[in-house]
């Protein structure tokens, strides 16, 4: 049976995790790390970088280097969101033609799609690598909060990765996969996931191999990067009062400064204060600045408080929301890098009365989980029935503009609602079906996920056809609606895979296009362990002719420092896999010879 693996798909760092003799691990990546920043770009020579090579150059090459794409992926350009993303990103974003957004990186525009299946392909290449086999199966988590369009968004990403995604799994739900608290007895659990981009907390009650999420809440544009850009406005201002330069204005100087931020952030979970020295940071007519600063545990916690307040108000929400009390609680799980922030476990703490559950790597605990799914499905573990919910309300915009709930927030998925409508005015021969998403009252207050014309309604007095609509939620929290004259049988129907509608032949297209670049990638992988085994030949080489340079025959000699000259010319300049490894061949040998003769004469003096 083909092996799954899951993926935890993040704003800052993605992680690979699969199931092996029914117990789940992490894999590195081919750079020999467990985590896979979640960047992308284009450098100055036109070569595309992913992960932690990306995330190198992105200091110097800041327009061309995308990063926290998840706060974008599945929305329209109109959306706040977006509009406050524009204000703190060094790259470009415009409206694509379809409202949605557009990032641009190198010559090109991308959909967040696209750019996040960047990331999913390098990981997808790496445990192939690892593994020593094809992966065409994928569990990939996104955020509980995540919208219809957001989670139909993050599917696409991973279909274009070249991913069958069997599931789509709520990180929370994940998390309490990793911790094995599906063993517990009729526990109430609590996840607690401030991740780089997004905040979510989920009410769960497990037991009996159940998890059933009960309530969510949280708010996909609060995450770490918000604590970095404390830091980095605060630097700013005060480096403004002593310099009178106002660092916004230098696009270098920023993407210092928020590698720079995320680092101190780090620190101080577990230092009191750091330093941050940003030499030549900007430079005057008078000469080059300077910023050297000493941040403290306290002055960040000043700094980010409130963010950190408005994620306990999140929590009190979603305990409202579920008609659960705080003490009622009896597990909390931090997930995500951003909770190793003290001020946030002792919030926690100091909310709940009791501590919580840390034990495994916040970094790693959701794809722990989704390679747990991951075994489920491929049968290596036993099956858990996880019963998630959908996380805003779905509508149908009726007479006077307003939303008519189909499926309430919080409802377990899967699920089908039917319900009969009827036409507005005398000899109305078709009606438009408006899909919104939202807790607004009315529909132009929600969010739009389709529109869609049922027509040839036989004329009629108003209130005399009966429409039945139907609105079904697939177990990946994906609608499909359907609309049918019941008199007529004629039917229509929509399924909301994108709110920017990237189509299946989109999907397909941008697929083919990512295994293109597959390819490519490889070649430039070959090429590059050719050159290094290049290099460690000549080096070899160079060595032996210096330790034995009386002992070599001037014929040999000159024969190697010959192809030491044309190898090093080769990996100088752009050439084949094939060329060079025709060199390696060829200088192997020569060096093979010098070792026959060297022993052949120390046996002749032997004898």
């Amino acid at each position: 049976m083909k092996r799954i693996i899951g993926i935890d798909l993040g704003t800052t760092n993605s992680v690979a995790a699969i199931v092996e003799a029914g117990v789940p691990r992490v894999l590195e990546n081919r750079e020999g790390s467990r985590l896979t920043p979640s960047v992308v770009a284009i450098s100055k020579s036109g070569e595309r970088l992913v992960g932690v090579l990306a995330k190198r150059q992105a200091i110097t090459n800041p327009k061309n280097t995308i990063f926290s794409v998840k706060r974008l992926i599945g929305r329209r350009y109109s959306d706040p969101e977006v509009q406050k993303a524009k204000t703190i990103l060094p790259y470009e974003i415009r409206e694509a033609d379809n409202g949605g957004v557009e990032v641009k990186m190198g010559e090109r525009w991308y959909k967040p799609e696209e750019i996040s299946a960047m990331v999913l392909q390098k990981i997808k290449l790496d445990v192939e690598e690892k593994l020593g086999e094809k992966i065409d199966e994928a569990v990939i988590t996104c955020p509980a909060y995540f919208d219809d369009s957001q989670r139909a968004a993050t599917k696409a990403a991973g279909e274009i990765a070249g991913f069958n995604v069997r599931r789509l799994l709520p990180e929370p739900t994940a998390a309490a996969l990793a911790y094995g608290l599906d063993k517990k007895t009729n526990a109430r659990i609590l996840v607690y996931d401030f991740g780089g981009g997004t905040f979510d907390v989920s009410i769960l009650e497990v037991g009996d191999n159940i998890i059933e999420t009960k309530g969510i809440g949280g708010d996909t544009f609060l995450g770490g990067d918000d604590f970095d850009n404390r830091i980095i406005n605060f630097l700013i201002e005060w480096f403004k009062k002593e310099e009178g330069i106002d660092l916004r204005e230098d696009i270098l100087a920023l993407q210092r400064l928020k590698e720079a931020a995320e680092k101190a952030k780090q620190e101080l979970s577990s230092l009191y204060e750091t330093e941050i020295n940003l030499p030549f940071i900007t430079s005057t007519p008078s000469g080059p600045k300077h910023l050297y600063y000493k941040l403290t545990r306290k002055q960040l916690e000043d700094l980010t408080r409130d963010l950190v307040e408005l994620s306990i108000e999140k929590v009190k929400e979603a305990l409202d929301k579920a008609g659960v009390k705080k003490e009622e609680i009896d597990e909390i799980v931090l997930v995500g890098g951003q909770t190793r922030m003290p001020l946030i476990q002792q919030k926690v703490k100091e909310f709940f009365g009791k501590e919580s559950r840390k034990d495994i790597n916040p970094d790693e605990v959701v794809a722990v989980g989704a390679a747990i799914q991951a075994g489920i499905l491929q049968g290596e573990i036993r099956e858990i029935l996880l019963i998630d919910v959908v996380p805003l309300t779905l509508a149908i915009e009726t007479l006077g503009g307003i939303a008519h709930p189909m499926i309430p927030k919080n409802t377990p998925i899967p699920v089908t609602k039917k319900e009969i409508f009827t036409t507005a005015v005398d000899n109305q021969t078709q009606v438009e079906v408006h899909v919104v998403q939202g807790e607004r009252p009315m529909a132009q207050d929600n969010k739009t996920l389709a529109r869609f014309i049922l027509d040839g309604i036989p004329p009629a007095p108003r209130g005399m056809p009966q429409i039945e609509v139907t609105f079904d939620v697939d177990i990946n929290g994906i609608l499909t609606v359907t609309a049918v004259n019941k008199a007529t049988g004629k039917s229509q129907s929509v399924k909301i895979t994108n709110s920017v509608n990237i189509s299946k032949d989109e999907i397909e297209k941008l697929k083919k296009e990512a295994e293109e670049y597959a390819a490519q990638d490889m070649m430039k992988r070959k090429l590059a362990e050719t050159k290094n085994q290049a290099n460690n030949l000549v080096y070899q080489a160079e060595k032996i002719l210096k330790e034995y340079q009386d002992k070599i025959d001037p014929e040999l000699k000159k024969r190697i420092e010959e192809k030491i000259n044309k190898l090093n010319h080769l990996i100088e300049t752009d050439n084949t896999v094939e060329k060079l490894e025709q060199e390696i061949k060829e200088l192997n040998e020569i060096l093979s010879e010098i070792g026959r003769r060297f022993y052949g004469s120390q046996e002749q003096v032997n004898k």
